[in-house]
């Protein structure tokens, strides 16, 4: 069977506010500095499940994930309100969707005092922190699966996660994994050095 790319996920609102993309010439130098969300979908063998996460993009630590099988924004709403009653970043940079332009989304960030920041159009590579992180999650878990259900798409994309976090160490991150350099239990070299 052909792999393919599934719906388009990132059509905005024309009526919702677009943000400037912050990042441009940014050194990001430590964790919570700037978070990258997105949503993609993810292929079962009936239907299809969307997947929103959160990632740090200095350490590419996971710092939330969830999977709904609508796009409805509340699982992108729920997801923000659990990883910023944890941690907060100073920037969360996004694409332009409408669950990104959205009044709901804009005032969650808003009253945690975050800084916006969007790609701008067409531009997938000013949020390639979690770009690169769908592509590693598709090619290594979800392309060689066969989810049946939901049950077992979220089983199966919660061990990756799980994996990707602790025991996958990045060359990006002098071949420590994610989630040592999130808690700085390793510090890596600044770029000066």
């Amino acid at each position: 069977m052909a792999i393919y790319p599934g719906p388009n996920l990132s059509q905005r609102d024309l009526q919702h506010r677009i943000y400037p993309y912050l990042l441009r010439k940014l050194n990001i130098t430590e964790p919570d500095q700037v978070w990258s969300v997105d949503i993609t979908y993810i292929r079962m063998k009936h239907g299809w499940m969307y997947l929103f996460a959160v990632i740090d993009w200095y350490s590419r630590y996971i710092i939330d994930w969830q999977l709904d099988q609508t796009l409805e924004i509340g699982f992108v709403l729920e997801t923000m309100k659990r990883a910023l009653s944890l941690r907060r970043a100073r920037i969360v940079n996004s694409d332009q969707g409408s669950h990104f332009t959205s009044p709901k989304y804009i005032e969650l960030l808003e009253e945690h005092e975050v800084l916006i920041s969007m790609d701008g159009k067409g531009r997938a590579t000013d949020n390639i922190a979690i770009e690169r992180f769908w592509r590693s999650l598709k090619y290594n878990e979800i392309y060689l699966q066969d989810y049946q259900s939901p049950r077992e798409t979220r089983q199966g994309i919660q061990r990756y996660i799980h994996l990707h976090n602790r025991y996958l160490p990045h060359q990006s991150l002098h071949n420590h994994t994610p989630e040592a350099v999130y808690t700085r239990a390793v510090l890596l070299p600044s770029t000066s050095e």
